[in-house]
């Protein structure tokens, strides 16, 4: 058993005080075995935000969503729900949340407006009222042509509005979306994305985890990024790319193969990417690079199509801060 200081104490009974933030994570630790999934990580997420948890693949962004939402129990630390305990009261906390897993937890065989129904029934909703909500929010994501069909007969994109929805039923005050977008098409990524933002415009708070770089910073206000169970950092997407900002690069597309060889002598370039039909060149000078690509074009008449310098991006302040974390 755990011994509590006084010291730990004080400090849930200053987080429970504290109304400005409705999740708080204390020292969260969670071990399967030998191995350390979530190390000592602590954070807040402020009321009626989008935050975004961002780390590859097995950086530990799952098993913190499930300890946050009660699914495991950390091997140490505390997290309050809207100034609720989770590990003391987790039916009172977990009325607060709205839980949207990676893979799903609707019932195929059941219709979407089942799926809504029964979701709602555990939640103790009165039936008219249940009634009105199932309604409303099957109009909202766009499912009210196919509410009455089974759900097994749906897109991937389609059974997750029907997630999102069982978890909406109830009206949470904080919806917890663990990879919302992956695998899905361009038009159910874009209507879940609108969503999400329709969510915030209401007052729900958001804590969405994705290693989707884009989608959190079209959504999020601030992100953490978690890299091998350890928080690297916590910021503001812009303010993240702009501490990096002298990764910049120039962004190149000629109009016939380009042997890479020649590419790479030009100076100054730090790295080279092919990406679809362009070459990204990161550099610490792109003036002088653009001069030389355009001399290098020339001396070897290559026509270019399109050539534009481009700032750090968030994905650069990802990769720098996850490869320094990683070599540390």
């Amino acid at each position: 058993m755990r011994l509590v200081r006084i010291r730990d104490i004080i400090g849930i009974i200053n987080m429970q005080t504290n109304d400005k933030y409705v999740i708080i994570a204390r020292e969260l630790t969670k071990r399967f075995g030998a191995l350390t999934a979530v190390n000592r990580i602590s954070f807040s997420v402020k009321k009626g935000e989008i935050f975004g948890f961002l780390g590859p693949n097995g950086a530990g962004k799952t098993t913190t969503i499930r300890m946050l939402t009660g699914l495991l129990v950390p091997n140490s630390g505390d997290v309050l729900i809207n100034g609720i305990h989770i590990k003391t009261h987790p039916i009172r906390a977990k009325k607060n949340m709205g839980v949207i897993p990676e893979m799903g937890n609707i019932y195929v065989d059941l219709t979407a407006r089942q799926n809504i129904v029964l979701a709602g029934k555990f939640y103790g909703i009165p039936k008219r009222e249940l009634e009105r909500r199932t309604a409303s929010i099957l109009k909202q994501l766009g499912l009210e042509d196919r509410m009455n069909d089974p759900v097994k007969t749906f897109s991937r994109g389609m059974k997750q509005r029907v997630n999102i929805a069982s978890a909406l039923v109830h009206d949470p005050q904080i919806l917890f979306l663990d990879e919302p977008t992956s695998g899905l098409d361009v038009q159910s990524q874009r209507l879940i994305k609108h969503f999400i933002q329709e969510m915030k415009r209401q007052g729900t708070t958001v804590f969405l985890t994705t290693h989707n770089i884009e989608d959190a910073n079209q959504l999020c206000e601030r992100i953490a990024i978690i890299h091998q169970g350890e928080l690297v950092t916590i910021d503001r997407p812009e303010r993240l790319r702009k501490t990096f900002d002298t990764t910049q690069s120039v962004e190149v597309s000629f109009d016939s193969i380009i042997d890479i060889s020649k590419i790479k002598k030009i100076d100054p370039i730090n790295r080279i990417e092919k990406r679809g039909d362009k070459w990204k060149l990161y550099t610490e000078n792109p003036d002088k690079l653009v001069k030389n690509v355009v001399r290098v074009a020339q001396e070897k008449d290559f026509t270019i199509l399109s050539m534009e310098i481009c700032r750090a991006s968030l994905e650069d302040a990802f990769v720098k801060l996850t490869d320094s974390k990683r070599h540390a």
